[in-house]
């Protein structure tokens, strides 16, 4: 690409953080083609934390207003005039659409005004100007943005994620570590929610899955957000009384630093999912309506993903309108036998003889 000198980049991408997490790679490598860009997200409210802790390749949060189209904030076009008066004064050299395959969003990002746009173009979409790519649907997530970045003439072979932690998250951990007595040697995180009821495994089957590993001697956590709390307290109960309830107790940074910590994730396919990739924790992942070729962690050996795929996958619903059969498909000793391959023979041994005394 040869547009002139590139001071000033704006990424569209106003998602949740696992969408987040699954961008880093793409960001990695644009900072590292652009050292001294002043590079900006068009992101949600709560992203505020995000460019904060990935200060390294990134400088600044635009919070989007909203459009119709998108479902994570209210859907209307009210602000989006003089949202995109204001991107046009700023001038930016460079504009890229990390939010998806195109439509509108490539609308908005070309109403930035920009000398330059990037994106991704949709099945049959019109061509645009600048460097717009056919929509690569056969990728994992966080490849489909690193070809974009390939296509800007940017090197982009790393796709690993990151959590960068601060000496507050690591001492945010410890405080809760020793508040609630956890062993981190011998620490299973459960993480039964997911912003859609149609990505959840039954609650009711992570407290099976809970309660068997903590009579094989794992230490339970049942973690979320304070939203999700009536989840995490059925699944604490129904583990048992040594099962700890940590719903709405740890900020992203220090979950992700006991993330890192622990021996084993079982969670949806969710953002959790993508903390544990990114802090090399193993994990069983129950994936219900995802489409996990795309969303899937990319170590398989490390994570482990279960799947059924009825006709209807992947899903388009909020509600499961089918009887939700590709989450019922997937049985508690399903889950339950790859947790104890994640685990291990020699750690299966310390948690048989912890159980026995």
């Amino acid at each position: 690409m040869n547009i002139g000198p590139i001071e000033r980049i704006v990424i569209f991408r106003a998602l949740q953080l696992g969408d987040m997490l699954c961008a880093v790679p793409a960001l990695r490598s644009l900072r590292r083609a652009y050292p001294q860009a002043h590079i900006a997200l068009v992101g949600l409210p709560w992203a505020r934390s995000f460019v904060d802790r990935y200060a390294h390749l990134l400088d600044e949060l635009i919070v989007f207003p909203g459009a119709i189209g998108f479902p994570e904030q209210q859907e209307t076009d009210v602000h989006l005039p003089s949202f995109l008066r204001v991107m046009r004064e700023r001038r930016f050299d460079l504009a890229i659409q990390l939010h998806g395959s195109g439509g509108v969003a490539n609308d908005i990002v070309e109403g930035m005004g920009a000398r330059s746009n990037a994106g991704f173009l949709k099945p049959g979409g019109s061509a645009r100007r600048g460097v717009f790519v056919p929509w690569p649907d056969d990728l994992p997530e966080p490849a489909r943005y690193t070809a974009l970045m390939e296509h800007l003439g940017i090197e982009a072979h790393d796709l690993s994620l990151e959590i960068p932690l601060t000496a507050n998250d690591e001492r945010d951990c410890d405080t809760l570590i020793d508040a609630c007595a956890i062993e981190c040697g011998r620490l299973v995180l459960i993480h039964p929610g997911a912003q859609l009821p149609s990505r959840r495994w039954p609650v009711e089957r992570f407290g099976a899955v809970a309660r068997a590993l903590s009579d094989a001697g794992c230490q339970i956590a049942a973690t979320g957000s304070v939203s999700e709390a009536p989840l995490t307290a059925r699944v604490a109960n129904d583990a048992g009384p040594q099962a700890i309830d940590l719903a709405g107790r740890t900020s992203l940074g220090a979950l992700a630093a006991l993330v890192a910590r622990a021996r084993l994730i079982v969670c949806n396919d969710t953002g959790l999912s993508h903390v544990a990739a990114a802090m090399r924790t193993p994990s069983v992942v129950i994936a219900s309506g995802s489409d996990t070729r795309r969303w899937a962690p990319l170590d398989h050996a490390r994570h482990r993903v279960l799947a059924d795929w009825p006709a209807c996958r992947p899903c388009a619903f909020r509600e499961c309108p089918y009887g939700h059969e590709c989450a019922l498909n997937v049985s508690v000793q399903a889950v339950l036998d790859a947790a104890f391959v994640q685990l291990g023979p020699i750690v299966a041994e310390e948690t048989l003889h912890h159980a026995r005394d």
